[in-house]
Order: C-alpha cells, then sequence, then structure tokens
C-alpha cells in the first residue's frame, strides 16, 4: 500500500499512556512528547514506510515504529539491532 496514505493521516497518529512509556524505555527518549518524536521521524524523507498486514512500519536511524493502519495508534518503536 501506498505510504502516502499514513502521511495524508499524519495528524491521526496518538498513541496510549503505556505506549508513551513502552516507546520512552525502548528509544532511550528524554522528552514527554514521543508522539511528535515518532511523527518527525515518519515525515523524514529518509523514512523507510511499509505495510505488513494491519500494520504501518517506519524505519529511520536504527529505529522501527509500529503504527496501526486502522487507528493510527503507535504501538510501539525501538531500536534495530
Amino acid at each position: 500500500m501506498n505510504k502516502d496514505v499514513l502521511l495524508l493521516n499524519i495528524d491521526k497518529i496518538h498513541t496510549t499512556k503505556l505506549g508513551v512509556l513502552r516507546i520512552k524505555k525502548n528509544l532511550n527518549l528524554d522528552t514527554n512528547n514521543v508522539v511528535e518524536y515518532c511523527k518527525n521521524k515518519v515525515l523524514d524523507k529518509n523514512c523507510n514506510i511499509y505495510k505488513q498486514g494491519k500494520n504501518w512500519y517506519c524505519e529511520i536511524d536504527n529505529i522501527k515504529i509500529t503504527i496501526n493502519s486502522y487507528s493510527y495508534t503507535i504501538i510501539t518503536a525501538h531500536l534495530i539491532k
């Protein structure tokens, strides 16, 4: 599926309280605004965006962000090893 669908719906991207904690821990972030952090990564022209099943995957800077394609919820983000 075309990544433009995700980019056109960038304003719908959000996460849960537990998602914030999980993403901060996984990426070792020192910010409470993990949604904006993830959106900026997704919007980067070097971000590799692809869809598998019900999720979008966004890979950039050794980070992989998983976003549900129906609800636009950031499920998780982790470092690529």
